[in-house]
């Protein structure tokens, strides 16, 4: 078996933080990186929304995995703070969290990303505005790469690696065991042996942690599930809100039900995309830095959060059962005018094409009441009302849904304040953890056991 110092398991922006920090500060170390997918240039989804609507069965799917993880496409939205995108504060402190997300952000510019704007929502009036009508402001400062730049710098991550780093792309590891105070980690046709194992295969790798977990004995407890939809509108409805904060981060707790329902993944003149998830095509969305590439519309994401524990303990399961479900009615993502929603009726290709919105997806026109649970859904048009309250005009008939998205969250594995398991030398960071929710946190948390490594050696 070939020996390593260090071996990385997953490539996503936990998994390359981690690599590059280990080599900053240990260049005598010999590290491996083993990625399911592929290299950053030959990720391509076959799927376009018009000639191909549902998962053809690729050998690694190119949007969840490959150099770069399942943020090299998602818009580059880089969050600092602790008030969402994870709970690595809990483990870590909430200054050294931030410390590490700023410092992140360093490397980012330097890779690629200078001139690219940092948002705040310190001093604004919108959350004085959001208060007075029912609504919270998170606190938070958003380094906006779009997906173009976020390119550029994983490009450039990976070319200053690749010469001090082994890469080993489309080799998924199947097991990961301990032999005498060493991890074997177990390729279809290979078997490599080291000191140290950092595993970072993000969330499409959740069933493949769990069984991690089960063999080596981790405690683990579930975690949430978030569905909602996302909603397209003119760009000019939001524009007061991401002139300024980009993409703000807006919390409701619904009258009815006093359930939480939650903005997220805001993309000003962006674009909807589809989204692979183990073969279930969900509905995400991304934008652009370069002007030219930007549209006349603002996308975003409303989520209701959903956590099981007795007797049935699967949140993901839950949210695959209903993507399932719309992909079975609408052969892939389906779209939904407001105005027909709340009137009980099913959207049309006509009523589609007479809408005063051009749609960037390809979407099947349906009824999302028929797909998304009843409690769900109210407390979604409840919060689009509560939104056209500062953003008049986000609950007109034409504002489009499109459905369903499905956030999956690893279960939360058990680790310590150095983010290791019970196994002295297994480190588990980024979202495969359970810990980190978002690309900032998962790097963080990549840094931090490079460090934590580096000096306990």
């Amino acid at each position: 078996m070939v020996k390593y110092d260090v071996i990385i398991v997953g490539a996503g922006p936990g998994g390359i933080f981690s690599a590059y920090e280990l080599t900053k500060l240990r260049n005598d170390l010999k590290i491996a990186v083993f990625e399911a997918g592929n290299s950053l240039e030959q990720r391509k989804c076959p799927i376009d929304g018009k000639q191909v609507k549902s998962c053809v069965k690729c050998k690694t799917c190119a949007i969840m995995n490959g150099f770069g993880g399942a943020g090299a496409f998602s818009d580059g939205k880089y969050n600092i703070t602790n008030q969402f995108g994870g709970t690595l504060y809990e483990y870590i402190g909430k200054q050294e969290a931030i410390d590490l997300m700023r410092y992140v952000d360093e490397i980012n510019l330097a890779y690629g990303g200078a001139g690219t704007k940092l948002y705040s929502t310190t001093n604004t009036a919108i959350k004085k505005m959001c208060l007075e009508n029912g609504l919270h402001l998170l606190d938070a400062s958003v380094r906006h790469l779009g997906t173009d730049i976020n390119y550029i710098v994983l490009e450039n991550l990976y070319n200053q690696l690749k010469d001090h780093v082994d890469f080993f792309f489309q080799t998924p590891i199947q097991h990961v065991s301990m032999e005498n105070g060493q991890y074997v980690v177990q390729a279809e046709k290979e078997s490599y042996i080291c000191d140290q194992c950092v595993i970072s295969v993000g969330r499409s790798g959740s069933k493949w942690m769990e069984s991690v977990c089960r063999e080596l004995d981790i405690p683990t407890k579930s975690n949430r599930v978030d569905i909602g939809v996302r909603v397209e509108l003119p760009a000019e409805i939001f524009a007061h809100l991401t002139d300024e904060l980009y993409e703000s981060k807006i919390v409701y707790r619904t009258q009815k039900f006093e359930d939480l329902v939650r903005t997220f993944c805001m993309n000003p003149r962006g674009v909807v995309v589809n989204e692979n998830t183990n073969g279930i095509v969900t509905v995400n969305g991304h934008s652009y830095e370069d002007p030219a590439k930007h549209t006349e519309n603002t996308n975003f994401a409303l989520l209701v959060s959903k956590h099981f524990s007795e007797p049935f303990k699967d949140s993901n399961g839950y949210g695959e059962s209903i993507a399932r479900l719309s992909n079975m009615l609408g052969g892939g993502v389906m779209v939904q005018r407001f105005g027909d929603l709340v009137r009980g009726r099913r959207s049309t290709v006509s009523r589609i094409e007479e809408a005063y919105i051009t749609p960037t997806l390809a979407a099947t026109p349906g009824d999302l009441s028929l797909v998304i649970p009843k409690r769900i859904l109210d407390g979604i048009i409840e919060m689009i009302y509560a939104l056209d309250k500062i953003a008049p005009g986000t609950a007109n008939d034409d504002t489009l849904l499109y459905g369903v998205e499905v956030k999956f969250y690893n279960m939360e594995v058990e680790l310590d304040r150095n983010l290791q398991t019970r196994n002295p030398g297994l480190f588990v960071i980024g979202d495969g953890s359970g810990v980190t929710h978002s690309l900032s946190h998962a790097s963080a948390s990549g840094v931090y056991v490079a460090r934590y490594i580096a000096e306990n050696r």
